[in-house]
């Protein structure tokens, strides 16, 4: 067979699965650490149920990808968990879903791995959204889980450190309301409103136009100009002025108002 008709046969086979997101919809890439809780517990024993060395290998991770070829609105994690939100009209890769899976995830785990100093690797999913609506659901969504995870797992560790073994420690939460967890924590000195926001809420990444200083070479009159620059935010806003960053956002203005 000619290498052209094999070629062109065999194509249709690897193409089956492209369906390119039509423009003008939302898509939300989300990346999962893959046995991130062996790596973070046994391999590398970060301090549980949070570390901020762990926080800032994430932070790290998330400045890179907002940067690495695609146009990224917001970088949003939680956890071992990064979502990013594409500009509607971002073509790259002709919006194939198979292409920004794989990059994504491929570009996450090689910037982390050389971060931590070990080989990691994280797994992509991804979200089309008919509309803002459902983006500004999306990220609630996850700050919801944000929370429901710090609070876990702070009571998690309480009964950890009192001297349960995993399996009770999980099979007793399996029965304790969101008001006892709370309680629970409470009693034994750890007031959950009090905790960092980036546990609670997670953190996000987006840019943001900041003014710098300089001097004209020419007059020497002081001037200012506009960079645009990342910005990492560990105190995101909650509730409806979480709504309204986003809605900022998607109607083509800054996260921050």
């Amino acid at each position: 067979m000619h290498n052209d008709t094999m070629e062109a046969r065999l194509r249709a086979f690897e193409n089956a699965l492209d369906h390119p997101v039509p423009v003008g919809f939302q898509i939300v890439v989300r990346l999962d650490g893959r046995s991130f809780t062996r790596l973070t517990k046994e391999i590398c024993a970060f301090e549980s149920p949070f570390d901020i060395r762990f926080r800032d290998l994430m932070a790290t991770t998330c400045q890179h990808l907002m940067a690495c070829g695609f146009n990224v609105l917001f970088a949003y994690s939680e956890s071992d968990e990064i979502s990013l939100l594409l500009h509607p009209e971002d073509v790259a890769f002709s919006r194939k879903p198979r292409k920004l899976i794989s990059i994504l995830a491929g570009e996450a785990s090689a910037v982390f791995s050389v971060a931590l100093g070990r080989a990691a690797a994280f797994d992509g999913r991804l979200s089309i959204l008919p509309g803002d609506e459902q983006v500004v659901d999306y990220f609630r969504w996850r700050m919801a889980d944000a929370a429901r995870c710090c609070l876990n797992g702070h009571a998690y560790w309480l009964l950890r450190g009192q001297g349960q073994d995993g399996q009770l420690a999980s099979n007793t939460l399996l029965r304790t309301s969101q008001t006892d967890k709370h309680d629970l924590l409470f009693a034994n000195g750890i007031n959950f409103d009090a905790l960092p926001a980036w546990q609670k809420r997670g953190f996000g990444v987006y840019w943001a136009d900041v003014e710098k200083s300089g001097l004209n070479l020419k007059t020497g009159e002081p001037t200012i100009t506009q960079r645009r620059n990342l910005q990492l935010d560990f105190e995101l806003p909650i509730g409806e002025a979480y709504a309204n960053a986003f809605q900022r956002l998607l109607a083509g203005g800054h996260f921050v108002s």
